[in-house]
């Protein structure tokens, strides 16, 4: 493999980025928990998990290598994410399978080779992988929009007015939140997690300020995406793009904190 600024190679993939794939940390994109992301990519749920490192080959074509050297993978999103070089090449011992096309977006590209495209397709291959169409909505894009939830979390708590958000039950019903339908469904559900614990990754817990904690869950239909110390929002494939705050006046911290006791967390 070859960082973009090196000289083209007949046999090389120029990696452009890397994603984990662990229980605690997968593109959600791929479905609601680590074994369903996994069964998408044709992978089995090992759970120490796997990087997936993305890139193009000589020609351009897209190609997406699934890797078990986990740590490596981890250590080269860390050095990026703080702006630092970092060459990922992994062993060829560490490649468990080379999928064609890209699972998540990808706004850049290798120079000095074609621009990005599908690579030829061989009898028995598998369809290229590809992000799904932003246009549409179904459950990839719910939770891709839950995932932006939780990392614009400021911005869109922002929008919800305190008064509304740690209302208590003997606030007047004209001054409290209603709950939706769709809504009750999905915090039920969520709740049953506690007591009959669910695939893997299907809630993840992450660090927030304060000593908070960012939870992540999905089920049939919804994605919640909440703080511990905070309010959640909650996102149905019933209602596109949608996105609907509850506040802590109903049972919200008991279930929050029941979630996060069950949630898995990174490394």
């Amino acid at each position: 493999m070859a960082g973009t600024g090196e000289a083209v190679d007949d046999d090389a993939l120029y990696v452009l980025t890397a994603v984990l794939m662990t229980p605690a940390q997968f593109p959600s994109v791929l479905g609601d928990d680590f074994p369903a992301a996994c069964a998408a990519l044709g992978l089995e749920p090992y759970a120490e998990g796997y990087g997936l490192v993305i890139g193009q080959d000589s020609d351009g074509a897209r190609w997406t290598v699934v890797i078990d050297d986990v740590s490596l993978v981890a250590v080269a999103i860390a050095s990026w994410d703080c702006g630092m070089e970092y060459d990922l090449s992994p062993g060829e011992r560490t490649v468990v399978a080379a999928l064609p096309g890209w699972p998540v977006a990808v706004a850049v590209a290798a120079p000095g080779v074609p621009a990005p495209h599908d690579p030829p397709p061989e009898e028995g291959d598998r369809p290229p992988l590809a992000p799904p169409d932003t246009d549409a909505w179904g459950p990839a894009q719910r939770r891709l929009g839950a995932d932006e939830i939780a990392l614009q979390w400021a911005e869109w708590r922002h929008q919800i007015d305190d008064d509304e958000a740690f209302a208590t039950p003997d606030t007047p019903a004209d001054e409290r939140q209603e709950l939706h339908q769709g809504v009750r469904r999905a915090l039920k559900e969520a709740g049953a997690y506690a007591e009959s614990p669910p695939p893997p990754g299907r809630v993840r817990s992450s660090f927030a300020p304060g000593g908070a904690r960012m939870l992540r869950a999905d089920g049939p239909g919804w994605s919640l995406v909440a703080r511990t110390d905070d309010i959640a929002f909650v996102l149905l494939d019933e209602e596109p793009r949608e996105v609907l705050p509850v506040g802590r006046a109903f049972a919200l911290p008991k279930l929050l904190e029941a979630l996060d006791t069950i949630a898995v967390r990174p490394a």
